[in-house]
């Protein structure tokens, strides 16, 4: 690498002319062409042309989005790091951090679900153990087409084994999770991949790059072809080529990330790294534009270095890259010798690739020629940024109860709700996954959040992902806000404080205005539930362009959200734990029956306005909730939500064995009280002589309380219209996930 080289412009290593097929193929518009011309002064050599297509587009650069993101509150007392790093972290006392982020690799997993899915865990483990945390927790919100679609069964299969065969492997225990079923995902699933670690709260790890002349190490394992345009694919809609799209997906190595997870966790323990950044999206070249462009310094790279694990591969190639299980770091120079022993002893690549400069240019030379010479800063922190036209969302006018008739059998109707694709149990799904390693987890799937212990002092952590994307389609801003309201009620319902959230938000062509308004509208509601519960945004993730042949999904901005118990022993569960104890009705009774799951599934009929969601209700029911908890007055809680009243009574039921008999209901027509989907509500379960306890407390809050009923039998008992066994509703309940699975494609 020679100073003459460097004095002269880049060489194409490739004799491909720059023409405007491909710089549209690289997924850049005409205009933005333009802008990299008058950046450079010249045309871009193919390698150039490679690192602007992949920092530019929507997954590196959220182009589109920033704007409206930066309106999101990021800030509170306890967080210490919000959106811009590789993940978010919150302090929960005795210096200790939670690390957490939820990621998408949705294109990736429709064209290749195993691999797919494999590597969108790998990525967002990554993300948290870069910090310095070790991951302790990860969670998934899947959304799959419609169960008769012919892709349907390849995919749940192909996703979930790929979870589980990357997850299994590390050591990390999944939790939680959502899997629904619609139509408008036929062409375009999504997988959002979460994940938590926990850290020293005085010892994290960031990517800003610091001090000049100091060596650029890649570590981990060898790069391959594999994952070339991935970043770029993730930003551009399917048509009719997916299936040549497969080439840009990943392959994923869990065994060899468990390596580096350690190698990491003793270079922190050693002091050695001084900045670090994980090799995901764009590989190699977001790695180093990012720490450089975020530490104001220059980076050089050198690619005769970089392990790889292919012959003759090109710089374009290189810098291109999704290969996994990689990470880039600053090193301590007087901690070398260290680091280079510690990434031996796991059997690591250990690479010095290059060096920061103090020029703020992005230098990359292959073979002693300059190939690429680039404004660090335009490409990370100044890229493109767009105010999309957006139009104000069609909005569903509110359905009236007295328009939506009753059941012809109430037990039938139950029945088909609770076996439905989105309700039925997803057991089938979570006993692949191993939900108990590591020894931390105090409650397993099939609850309203998972529960982590933290050993060191009796606390918890909970978790919850939550997205009721029929909603958000419906009223896009009182849909982001019911994501955000959900979320906090899950974690409430265990007796956790909510602390925080991550946000995953997917959605279709933003350059469609009535897409923008959506994401827009969705934004806002989000942003608003956020500042009133006191729940900051600390990381998240922005999935555009998930449309096929312009059928855009239904727009599904996924919360993921942690909460903090004090002590795990308190935490409350859905199931029933003794006979006799009384049912309560915690928020009144529901009359809002637009969007329900009722409407759909049993009257067939998707429409209506979502139910409201009044914020100052949620926040306050929400602590009522957790002092019951707190105070030992109840360990048995369950958030309505979908289904209504009479699915989350079915599901206390199921989870316990034991059944229950409701004989307070409004007068009138029973369905309404039964299915409402109305927010801000808990069903309890307390033992009688704290009856008056509660009601007392609820009415000195003004929050509505009344008993409703009794845990008792082996029966459900609803008003006077359902009567049903409780092991007849588990067999409904687990049926329906197993025999779709098991049946002939």
């Amino acid at each position: 690498m020679s100073e003459n080289a460097a004095s002269n412009a880049p060489v194409n290593e490739i004799d491909i002319e720059i023409t405007p097929e491909l710089v549209a193929e690289h997924g850049l518009k005409p205009e933005e062409y333009e802008k990299i011309l008058e950046l450079l002064g010249r045309e871009p050599t193919f390698t150039e042309l490679g690192i602007f297509s992949a920092m530019w587009n929507e997954h590196c650069s959220y182009k589109s989005s920033k704007k409206w993101l930066r309106t999101l509150p990021t800030e509170a007392p306890w967080v210490i790091q919000g959106p811009g790093e590789n993940a978010g972290a919150i302090d929960i006392g005795d210096n200790q951090a939670i690390v957490f982020k939820m990621e998408s690799h949705n294109h990736p997993s429709y064209i290749e679900p195993y691999q797919g899915a494999a590597t969108g865990v790998g990525g967002i483990l990554r993300d948290v153990f870069t910090m310095g945390a070790r991951p302790i927790a990860a969670a998934n919100s899947l959304r799959f087409g419609s169960p008769e679609h012919w892709k349907t069964r390849h995919l749940v299969s192909g996703v979930v084994a790929g979870i589980a065969g990357y997850g299994n492997c590390f050591g990390v225990p999944t939790v939680c999770g959502e899997v629904n079923f619609h139509a408008r995902y036929d062409g375009n699933i999504l997988v959002n991949a979460f994940a938590a670690g926990l850290a020293q709260a005085d010892r994290i790890f960031y990517s800003k790059a610091k001090g000049v002349g100091l060596p650029v190490v890649y570590i981990g394992a060898k790069t391959g072809r594999d994952g070339i345009h991935g970043a770029t694919m993730a930003s551009a809609e399917f048509g009719e080529d997916v299936e040549e799209k497969r080439p840009t997906v990943q392959v994923g190595d869990p065994f060899t990330e468990k390596c580096l997870l350690e190698a990491c966790m003793e270079l922190f323990e050693n002091d050695c790294v001084i900045a670090i950044q994980d090799m995901g999206a764009a590989g190699l070249t977001s790695s180093a534009v990012e720490m450089g462009a975020k530490g104001n310094l220059g980076i050089e790279l050198n690619l005769d270095a970089v392990p790889q694990r292919e012959e003759g591969m090109t710089a374009y190639e290189m810098m291109l890259s999704e290969s996994q299980e990689r990470m880039l770091l600053i090193l301590k120079p007087e901690k070398r010798k260290l680091a280079e022993q510690i990434l031996r002893k796991w059997e690591l690549d250990f690479s010095i690739v290059g060096k920061t400069t103090d020029n703020l240019r992005f230098k990359v030379f292959h073979k002693g020629r300059l190939v690429a010479d680039l404004p660090i800063k335009e490409l990370g922190d100044q890229a493109p940024e767009y105010d999309r036209p957006w139009v104000e969302p069609k909005v569903q006018p509110p359905l009236k109860p007295e328009d939506v008739p009753a059941p012809a059998d109430y037990n039938d109707a139950l029945l088909r709700m609770i076996s439905c694709p989105d309700l039925c149990s997803k057991r089938w799904v979570y006993e692949q996954y191993d939900y108990l390693v590591q020894a931390n987890t105090a409650q397993i799937p099939g609850g309203d959040a998972a529960v982590m212990r933290v050993h060191e002092n009796g606390k918890a952590i909970a978790i919850s992902c939550d997205v009721t994307p029929r909603y958000v389609e419906a009223d896009p801003f009182e849909g982001g806000k019911q994501a955000v309201a959900e979320c906090y009620r899950n974690l409430s319902a265990v007796g956790a404080e909510p602390k925080a959230i991550t946000d995953n938000l997917n959605f279709g062509n933003p350059e469609r205005p009535e897409i923008m308004g959506q994401f827009v509208r969705a934004v806002q509601g989000l942003g608003e539930a956020c500042r009133v519960l006191d729940f900051p945004v600390v990381s998240g993730n922005v999935s555009l362009y998930n449309e096929t042949n312009g059928r855009a999904i239904l727009p599904t901005p996924t919360v993921a959200g942690v909460g903090v118990l004090p002590d795990w022993r308190q935490m409350a569960t859905i199931a029933f734990k003794r006979e006799g104890d009384i049912l309560m009705l915690i928020g009144g009774h529901g009359t809002q029956l637009g969007q329900s799951i009722f409407l759909r599934e049993v009257l067939g009929r998707e429409e209506g306005a979502p139910p409201p969601v009044d914020l100052a209700r949620e926040k306050k029911h929400g602590a009522f909730i957790r002092r019951l908890i707190r105070d030992g007055v109840t360990d048995t809680v369950h958030d309505i939500s979908d289904g209504g009243l009479a699915v989350a009574v079915a599901e206390m039921a199921m989870a316990s064995g034991l059944g229950a008999s409701v004989d307070t209901l409004p007068p009138g027509s029973p369905h309404v009280a039964l299915f409402a989907e109305d927010q801000a509500r808990y069903v309890i379960a307390i033992a009688p002589e704290r009856l008056e306890q509660v009601m007392m407390a609820a009415a000195e809050k003004d929050i509505p309380a009344a008993p409703i009923g009794r845990v008792e039998g082996d029966r459900l008992k609803l008003g006077e219209v359902i009567d049903l066994s409780v092991a007849e509703l588990k067999e409904a309940h687990e049926r329906w996930l197993p025999e779709y699975m098991e049946a002939e494609l």
